[in-house]
């Protein structure tokens, strides 16, 4: 399948940009039943999401480890808001990998309106380079 290549390159040319290309995740696409268990499971939250992030450094640790995380996303919910937004699915779909990513690395945009604006200025920088720059590289 090509778009997990591509994908796949995104993401290193991503990390690589974060100053984190030695470290590793994995991303999970699924479904909206699947997302809805982890969201409620994980986050006590019912119902499906588009994205869900599991970092695997939160707190101190002692140990090192080169995992920064798991990313999933449901498809069924990412296709939906995508239409709604009447933006290409693809694009959505790096929109959402970044989101999680910046999860991963720290950034939070739950916790204050300081740190939603940080990670919304951060996330809107590294879709533009990724759209405008990565796509044509990587593709």
């Amino acid at each position: 399948m090509p778009e997990i290549k591509v994908m796949k390159k995104i993401l290193e040319k991503l990390l690589k940009d974060l100053d984190c290309k030695d470290k590793e995740l994995s991303v999970l696409f699924t479904n909206d039943s699947e997302i809805a268990a982890l969201n409620e499971q994980y986050r006590f939250k019912p119902g499906a999401t588009n994205v869900l992030s599991f970092p695997m450094n939160e707190g101190e640790s002692i140990f090192a480890t080169a995992l920064l995380g798991d990313i999933v996303i449901s498809i069924e919910t990412a296709l939906r808001e995508a239409e709604k937004k009447e933006i290409p699915f693809i694009d959505y779909l790096i929109q959402l990998l970044i989101h999680g990513l910046l999860h991963l690395i720290g950034y939070d945009h739950e916790d204050s309106e300081e740190q939603a604006i940080v990670m919304e200025k951060e996330e809107a920088r590294l879709l533009d380079f990724t759209l405008n720059h990565l796509m044509n590289e990587v593709a």
